[in-house]
């Protein structure tokens, strides 16, 4: 906080910064790491495969006819969707503090959270054609989300806004 030249206490540049950096940080490293995760474990081979089928959650069977446009899209959601989890858990750590006290515990709680809303939730309601996961394949992306997403976001929480 600085005083101002009225005597009003206001928010310094770099303070009102720290949300947003806590928020990118976290939600880049999560955007990535989820990324290059499905890319090595289901298309090693074929790696725009896995944006096209980020990008089927809006566009559904027709992303993987519009090439490195459904490709680019996927990318850009795939981002969007790990900031939102990150702006999310940025924004309940401020009124609950013990999500920044216990950053581990909660971070790996808030992983299995956002895998449990995205397949109950968001894949359901999109347009992306639904396969079958198997237990292993459920069991180890649930697992996969305690340290890839839940843990970037709420280290990144606690170091960039305590």
């Amino acid at each position: 906080m600085t005083t101002s030249t009225n005597g009003v206490l206001a928010a310094s540049p770099a303070s009102s910064r720290r949300p947003l950096l806590a928020i990118g940080v976290g939600g880049v490293i999560v955007g990535a790491l989820d990324l290059l995760y499905a890319i090595v474990v289901y298309s090693p081979r074929h790696p725009a495969l896995i944006p096209q089928i980020i990008a089927s959650g809006l566009l559904g069977r027709q992303s993987f006819q519009d090439g490195n446009a459904s490709v680019a899209l996927g990318f850009v959601l795939q981002f969007v969707i790990a900031l939102g989890a990150a702006t999310v858990y940025y924004l309940v750590s401020r009124k609950l503090k013990f999500l920044v006290h216990r950053a581990i515990l909660c971070g790996m709680a808030y992983g299995a959270l956002v895998f449990i809303f995205m397949h109950l939730v968001v894949l359901p309601l999109s347009a992306a054609p639904l396969g079958h996961m198997t237990f292993v394949h459920a069991a180890t992306e649930f697992v996969q989300h305690w340290f890839v997403v839940g843990l970037p976001i709420s280290l990144s929480v606690r170091h960039y806004a305590p």
